[in-house]
């Protein structure tokens, strides 16, 4: 009988070892169905939080990209989709510091690059927007070159470099005759130059490609001053109108209105 017990012991330890390796799994990890099950989550996250920063929430997308980073934190486009809503927020660093992890894990990720020498644009640090611009702009695999030399152009006028800012812009030009930013910007720089009829012709060619309202206002905006400094006034009282209507209570619906105050 004892002989028996002995024998039987083993058997059922064997049993209860067998059944407490299965429950927690450390007799069945696989690593790579760990990893895909981590990326399909990340992606899920990923693909969530877009939506929502398409439809304007952007703390909700915000949360969920976080959550997508936690997954996987070395996706560059989870990257570039936290970069888009920091910046959507306003929290430029935060929006800077994930463009460049995006390069960091992706030198040729093109989208991260333009958006980061835009960003670097708006806040006003025009030497590094131009080293962004530039090394885009030279690379023979970004699709889209017009869009580079467009900031490009725009920063070289910003630091005065007017004929550097011209060779650029019409190079976007020739590359795509009818990107709006390469007119606007060019318009701009005629307009500075103090060439008002090319200016309001090209500032008339924004307006047929049909841009968004706001580049749509400051286009007539710009139209509007022309016209009072060449002494047509209902000309210009159309144009300031226009882009009231287009952006009431934003920016140059605000100048154009108070343009108009002075008018009267």
């Amino acid at each position: 009988m004892a002989k028996h017990r002995l024998s039987g012991f083993p058997a059922r330890l064997s049993l209860v070892l067998a059944s407490w390796i299965m429950a927690t799994g450390c007799a069945t990890t696989n690593p790579d169905l760990e990893d895909e099950m981590r990326f399909k989550k990340a992606k899920s996250h990923l693909n969530l939080g877009v939506d929502y920063l398409r439809t304007d929430r952007v703390a909700l997308g915000l949360r969920e990209l976080l959550v997508a980073e936690t997954y996987d934190p070395k996706n560059a486009r989870i990257q570039h989709a936290l970069a888009e809503a920091y910046l959507m927020r306003g929290k430029h660093q935060e929006a800077e510091d994930h463009y460049l992890r995006v390069l960091e894990l992706a030198p040729d990720f093109h989208d991260a690059r333009l958006n980061l020498a835009a960003l670097y644009s708006q806040l006003s640090r025009f030497e590094e927007s131009l080293v962004q611009s530039k090394r885009l702009a030279d690379d023979a695999t970004f699709p889209a070159p017009w869009r580079a030399l467009a900031n490009e152009g725009w920063v070289e006028l910003r630091l005065g470099r007017v004929e550097d800012a011209r060779r650029s812009l019409l190079l976007a030009r020739e590359f795509n005759p009818s990107y709006w930013p390469t007119l606007l910007n060019l318009g701009i720089l005629e307009m500075e130059q103090d060439r008002r009829l090319e200016a309001v012709s090209l500032f008339q060619e924004v307006l047929e490609q049909r841009p968004n309202s706001e580049a749509r206002a400051e286009a007539n905006y710009r139209i509007g001053e022309i016209y009072i400094a060449l002494g047509k006034r209902e000309r210009a009282v159309s144009h300031l109108k226009a882009a009231i209507a287009d952006t009431p209570g934003a920016r140059w619906g605000v100048k154009s209105e108070e343009y108009l105050r002075l008018l009267r």
